[in-house]
């Protein structure tokens, strides 16, 4: 985990065939929610988008590097005191040259937070 005790993962659980769905628990007393923003803490963008690397790589059992991301869509603000209980659905796919495809999409209750597609290099 690139920052240390930043989230918990609650579950990971294997849906259908590359389909994953990920509970996980965001810590709202972290340094980085002092920063971003004080009195009004708000998921930095960049947070998700390695949350979302370090499932794929937990899921794949492999080190990946991000080659490109397509498709980012913040929908909504995630406020760590208000909903740190996140669900992500992880559509993951791996290909012959040793890349892997995700296409997420990260809910707060039943709000959409998040949509992103990206593929990872395996190192």
């Amino acid at each position: 985990m690139l920052l240390n005790n930043f989230y918990k993962v609650i579950s990971i659980e294997n849906t259908a065939e590359n389909n994953y769905l990920a509970m996980i628990l965001i810590n709202e007393k972290h340094e980085v929610f002092k920063g971003h923003f004080p009195d009004n803490p708000i998921m930095p963008g960049v947070c998700m988008m390695q949350i979302i690397k370090e499932l794929t790589e937990q899921i794949s059992a492999s080190s990946l590097f991000m080659q490109s991301l397509t498709n980012v869509k913040f929908m909504a603000l995630i406020n760590p005191f208000n909903t740190p209980e996140l669900r992500l659905e992880l559509d993951i796919s791996m290909t012959e040259n040793d890349l892997v495809k995700v296409k997420n999409v990260t809910y707060f209750n039943d709000t959409v937070a998040l949509k992103l597609s990206s593929v990872y290099r395996k190192v």
